[in-house]
């Protein structure tokens, strides 16, 4: 019997430098993606993008007062 497990990836940390959004996953990959792929992001300021939170045990991340959801698998596609 052959048997697969396909783990969601998750983040735990996330921040901001250089124009890109950076969130660093459990199993310890870092992915770096730039601002400018998410309109609502790059308009925002340094305030509004620090009031992020995860969602869904850290499979996303939401921005309530932008109305921004960015999902972390959706990231590694």
């Amino acid at each position: 019997m052959n048997t697969s497990v396909t783990k969601t990836p998750t983040g735990v940390d996330l921040w901001f430098e250089n124009q890109k959004l950076y969130i660093r996953l459990q199993d310890g990959r870092e992915i770096g993606v730039p601002l400018e792929w998410f309109p609502r992001l790059i308009q925002a300021n340094q305030e509004q993008l620090s009031k992020w939170r995860w969602i869904g045990n850290g499979t996303g991340v939401h921005w309530e007062s932008l109305d921004e959801d960015i999902s972390v698998a959706g990231l590694l596609k």
